[in-house]
């Protein structure tokens, strides 16, 4: 967690190397997926970011890597609320292609993958930074989230947070 944190401190905007970091430690997305498929490709023309199978069901799930410094959320100062910016909104609408485009592809397994099956698949967002975000600005984002259906938005403070939490319990399980 210290090196994705100094990734963070320092303002690394490449994706490709948050990428990386996520398919070294891909524990940090939570005890409810085994670990990273290598493929990457859904389709012909689609690639995902990481793709990981559930513990549970082993059907895949997906996750489209943003950068750091993109913002989630803006506020509308006429109707009082906040709203996804339109980088978040463009995503919101890249993964929704791609869980059809997964879904009709890997329903029954992928053509050269046959054990990449997706059944309903959902997809996570790792988007922008909320570290210096007040209460209601996190509020608007769970309940933006709770609105969209299959489709989540995390920003990678959430996921600093829930990485560290994680090796917190692990740590006082191990210690006991």
């Amino acid at each position: 967690m210290a090196q994705l944190k100094a990734l963070l401190d320092n303002n690394v905007k490449d994706e490709q190397v948050y990428q990386k970091w996520y398919e070294d430690h891909p524990w940090v997305f939570g005890n409810s997926f085994l670990d990273n498929d290598n493929v990457r490709s859904i389709s012909s023309s689609d690639n995902v970011d990481l793709m990981f199978p559930s513990v549970i069901t082993g059907y895949r799930d997906l996750v489209e890597l943003k950068r750091p410094d993109m913002e989630v959320l803006n506020f509308d100062n006429s109707h009082k609320n906040y709203y996804f910016t339109s980088e978040v909104s463009k995503v919101i609408g890249q993964c929704h292609r791609y869980l059809d485009v997964f879904q009709e592809e890997a329903s029954r397994g992928l053509r050269d993958h046959p054990e990449i099956v997706a059944y309903h698949p959902k997809a996570t967002i790792v988007i922008g930074r909320s570290h210096n975000w007040d209460k209601l600005k996190h509020n608007a984002l769970h309940g933006l989230n709770r609105r969209l259906n299959c489709i989540s938005i995390i920003t990678f403070d959430q996921l600093l947070s829930q990485g560290e939490r994680l090796i917190e319990i692990i740590s006082e399980e191990y210690n006991t």
